[in-house]
């Protein structure tokens, strides 16, 4: 009789459960030799029956299948008696591979807690056929240890077993009645991806991507042994290609898990029945989840082709319309050379500016102020006073003007004389020198002591009307210097940034590959394309706009200062004297900065996760602070900060970006010492700007500073000497007071886009004040700045929306992170973050164009009639 040699594994199989049993436990011993019962069984047909130590129960089943064709045999058992402590065990014999369980099922949860399910249904594992048509015979085994156990026994064929390709198919599931299916990849499709959705967020459950092999793991204790997984709320995605796959079909297998903590829920709360212990298993009922599975087919190699070659034609085209413009640029100027040379005019190389025509150099409305004279009264008298926030003696009009204006009001105009060291000289012609091409900002013997030069930069820089010349000063190659140090340095930190974190996602994919684990990573999983061992190669090619562009700027950049250096070597005095100074270190740290982000935004990408989302955000972070810092140095570029203390602030910033995001969800301690730090940074840079450094942090500033508001506040009010300096720097505090009091009360989740918000907030407040300054005094935007900044302006606000899709968070559990993926939109390949990739890059370019050619109208005008804001 089939299966009658089949009793020895059951009988080793009770020894072993024997053996399992707690020791103490009460039991009844077999009255003699143990009775095994064999049954022919049928499927569909629903077998109540009991069982107890004496008896064990044995279901023959066969069936026919055939090679072309995959059926599916479910086992479902359901155990009527209440013996906890003694379980029916049921074995299931195949030809191939054995599946055994207990009922109750006991499955463990989080801290080892125990969950116990009555009712259990299994999927058997398909061994090969061989011939045509063949029939298969499995064996149910019944045992048990209590005295009496009743049960429920039913064997049925699975319905839909093999998914169909663009068919939907809905099913149930629970953590003790798991489902999976087959799926045969059809000729011609090398690559799908399975989509799981539900309506119900919880129960929390696992999908994974199994072989065709014997065993399937389908428990929530050992899903994770083999394939990839993914834990799941409403929507799960997982990419299939057939090369991972030899027998070109693959297992979708859907668990339940026993608690939801994995993905996002509450740990569940069970109370105790009395005299139970807390560790007797929880029986959670009707714990099952509804869930929909659809198998498409993924994009082809075509469409690999074709994104590649359209990311490539749209940054490219960026190059072309360069070199356009270039050409054209160079036939103007070519017209403009021929049209001087025509004129009956002195050459601007001999040196003569003045004689160029006005309508060329162009006028300022503040030629009446004087620049680099003092003669005119407002300058007002030169008699010293002592600082207000200073230690040093310098000339009122510094602090605490208006006690000069008031005390001196008809002043006389004449050249004003201070002593210095071994004579006197005229302060008139101290401030209107010529800019020596020297290693200081004055000749050796102009002065004795470093602290006449001192007081000579007090003189200059506390005027009430500034000039460009005033603050350039300093020899240009000392400057020039200076900034390259910028280049360098980030250059420097771009290369010690870059190959650990290359090296750190490396791992990371290595890892995912490895064990399958799809949660280690956020991608929008419904449009992640992989490539060779990348994941979602998409949102790695769509970052090649930050490093062409970013190349190009650079570019561009070379070509300016090949022409400058070629200006000056022919002694051109627009080079010399004329226009806004040509320092351009901060922009190659700004065009390398672009590359970088592009590269390590990529390298983000590679996995982006709860552990390395600083990758990318950090060059944001000195994008930003470096844009601020050009935008200041046009007008400023002899007091500007060094690269030392800017990239020391820098990494400050990217500082507590990290503590931010590690220990500042729901830490009020953590917000409120942020929160005193930015106010406290926000004066004390407030205070550096508006007195341009002349003033200094020691154990009298309290003095100095309740001086000045005694003076100018109680003894006679008056307004601020820079009016516009003031009104900018009272907004940017008003707007930082404000963001810090937001960041407290609020605390936003993702400090590292709330700290980039504070970054954004200042460059755009400066960068609207410069534009409204540079409009008041009388200059001009020409047609190339004004066109970057609308077309720059219309892509931010572009790029923003898709920015804000959100398709992803790492700051949520990877299954709720899921819930926000959304399919491609673009070409079937690129998804919402990268259009905002694409957007991005070309207004971060934009914006940089709009830093370079900002004042191209001045290019022209001496630099003492440039006013200084």
């Amino acid at each position: 009789m089939p299966g009658t040699g089949a009793a020895a594994p059951a009988w080793a199989l009770l020894a072993w459960a024997l053996l399992a049993l707690p020791p103490g436990l009460p039991l009844r011993p077999p009255r003699g030799p143990r009775r095994v019962a064999e049954k022919e069984a049928a499927f569909n047909t629903t077998y109540a029956d009991w069982v107890d130590a004496d008896l064990l129960n044995i279901y023959a089943f066969n069936h026919s299948v055939r090679r072309n064709r995959t059926e599916g045999v479910r086992v479902s058992v359901n155990v009527l008696s209440d013996h906890k402590d003694l379980p029916v065990l049921f074995v299931v014999r195949q030809q191939e591979a054995v599946v055994s369980f207990q009922v109750p099922l006991i499955l463990r949860g989080l801290y080892q807690r125990k969950y116990a399910y009555q009712e259990v249904s299994r999927t058997l594992c398909q061994p090969q056929t061989k011939a045509e048509v063949e029939t298969q015979h499995f064996y149910v085994d019944v045992s048990t240890l209590s005295l009496n156990a009743s049960y429920q026994l039913r064997v049925t064929r699975v319905e839909n077993f093999v998914l169909r390709t663009n068919e939907r198919f809905s099913f149930n599931a629970t953590a003790a009645q798991p489902q999976y299916f087959k799926y045969e990849f059809p000729e011609g499709v090398d690559s799908v991806i399975v989509k799981v959705t539900s309506a119900m967020a919880f129960p929390c459950s696992v999908i994974s991507i199994q072989d065709i092999l014997c065993p399937v793991y389908d428990l929530d204790n050992n899903v994770a042994f083999i394939g990839m997984y993914q834990t799941m709320t409403k929507k799960a995605a997982i990419t299939v290609q057939k090369k991972d796959f030899p027998s070109n079909s693959f297992y979708v297998v859907v668990v339940v898990k026993t608690e939801d903590e994995a993905c996002g829920g509450a740990l569940p709360y069970y109370p105790l029945s009395k005299n139970a212990s807390p560790d007797d298993p929880v029986d959670q009922h009707n714990r099952q989840k509804m869930l929909e599975v659809l198998v498409s087919p993924a994009i082809t190699s075509e469409a690999y082709v074709s994104s590649v070659l359209f990311c490539l034609g749209i940054f490219l085209s960026f190059y072309v319309l360069t070199l356009l413009i270039a050409c054209w640029e160079s036939c103007r100027q070519q017209k403009r050379k021929g049209l001087l040379a025509a004129m009956d005019s002195p050459s601007l190389d001999t040196g003569h500016a003045r004689s160029i025509p006005d309508s060329f150099l162009g006028h300022s409305p503040y030629d009446s102020y004087g620049y680099g004279s003092f003669g005119n009264g407002s300058s007002g008298s030169t008699e010293g006073v002592t600082d207000s926030l200073g230690s040093a003696e310098v000339p009122y009009g510094y602090v605490g003007q208006e006690q000069f204006k008031r005390r001196t009001p008809s002043a006389p105009t004449r050249p004003l004389s201070i002593a210095m060291g071994r004579g006197e000289r005229s302060l008139e012609n101290v401030a209107g020198r010529p800019r020596l091409d020297s290693l200081s900002s004055v000749e050796e013997d102009d002065y004795d002591t470093l602290a006449d030069i001192d007081y000579d930069k007090n003189v200059i820089r506390t005027k009430q009307y500034l000039c460009v010349a005033d603050l350039a000063r300093k020899d240009k190659r000392v400057l020039r210097k200076k900034y390259q140090i910028y280049f360098w340095n980030i250059a420097t930190i771009a290369v010690f940034y870059a190959l650990p974190v290359i090296q750190l996602v490396i791992t990371y994919q290595t890892v995912v590959n490895v064990t399958g684990n799809q949660d280690i990573c956020y991608y929008n999983f419904l449009c992640a394309h992989p490539l060779g061992n990348l994941s979602a190669f998409n949102n790695i090619l769509s970052n090649l706009g930050y490093v062409l562009l970013g190349l190009l700027f650079l570019l561009i950049i070379l070509q300016r200062e090949i022409n400058y250096n070629r200006a000056l070597l022919r002694n051109d005095a627009r080079a010399l004297e004329c226009g806004i100074p040509k320092h351009f270190g901060l922009f190659y740290a700004m065009g390398t900065a672009l590359m970088m982000e592009g590269l390590l935004s990529a390298c983000y990408h590679v996995c982006p996760n709860y552990t390395n989302f600083q990758f990318d955000t950090s060059f944001m972070y000195m994008i930003a602070g470096l844009c601020m810092l050009k935008l200041y140095q046009k007008r400023h570029p002899d007091i500007n900060a060094s690269a030392y203390s800017a990239y020391a602030c820098l990494a400050l910033v990217i500082f507590f970006s990290v503590v931010g995001v590690v220990f500042g969800k729901g830490n009020t301690a953590f917000w409120i010492v942020f929160s005193v730090i930015h106010i406290v940074a926000t004066l004390l840079l407030s205070t550096q700007l508006y007195y341009m450094g002349r003033w200094k942090l020691d154990s009298g500033i309290l003095r100095r500073i309740l001086h000045v508001l005694y003076t100018d506040c109680v003894r006679q009010c008056s307004g601020p000497m820079y009016v516009d300096r003031m009104v900018l720097l009272v907004m940017g505090n008003i707007i930082n007071w404000s963001l810090a009091a937001y960041g407290l009360i609020v605390r936003p989740n993702d400090f590292a886009s709330y700290l980039l918000a504070i970054g954004i907030c200042n460059l755009l407040l400066y960068f609207a004040f410069y534009i409204i300054m540079k409009l008041r005094s009388g200059e001009r935007i020409k047609l190339i700045p004004l066109l970057c900044i609308v077309g720059t302006s219309v892509v931010w606000g572009f790029a923003l929306f898709f920015f804000f899709q959100g398709l992803s968070t790492w700051q949520k559990t990877p299954a709720e992170s899921r819930e926000h993926n959304r399919d491609c939109i673009l070409l079937d390949f690129f998804d919402d973050h990268d259009i905002w990739h694409f957007l991005s890059s070309i207004a971060m370019f934009g914006s940089f164009l709009v830093l370079l050619t900002l004042d191209d109208d001045l290019d022209c005008v001496q630099r003492d009639k440039i006013y200084v804001f």
